[in-house]
């Protein structure tokens, strides 16, 4: 999440960001000082209305702000270990990092049987 406030912030500043970091489904706004805490990996509070603020600000994909939210603040890393993802469905499961997908039989027989629910 750091990584992609620091990019965002770029060429312009915290203040710009902030005044677009609006959460559209509460209406939270985005504090400047929450926001270089964020950029700097400093501790804040999470909460989804702050991980919307973030993505607003930044411009980003809501998707991408979670998944980064995921691995600064929980230390969990979140994608695609199986290459099961498709055009259709985008698999992403949250492990800890250092994880292969042999490391998650119980992740492939999820995903096995979910198939197997589709196609039957």
């Amino acid at each position: 999440m750091a990584d992609l406030v620091r990019r965002a912030a770029e060429g312009t500043t915290y203040d710009a960001l902030t005044k677009r970091g609006v959460d559209p489904k509460s209406g939270y706004r985005l504090p400047k000082s929450t926001l270089w805490r964020i950029a700097n990996a400093q501790p804040v509070k999470i909460n989804p209305a702050l991980v919307r603020a973030v993505a607003t600000a930044i411009d980003a994909p809501i998707r991408s702000v979670q998944l980064a939210t995921a691995q600064q603040y929980v230390g969990l890393v979140a994608d695609d270990p199986l290459n099961a993802s498709t055009e259709d469905a985008q698999v992403v499961i949250a492990h800890v990092p250092g994880m292969r997908a042999e490391d998650m039989p119980r992740a492939q027989e999820v995903l096995r049987q979910w198939v197997a629910n589709e196609r039957g």
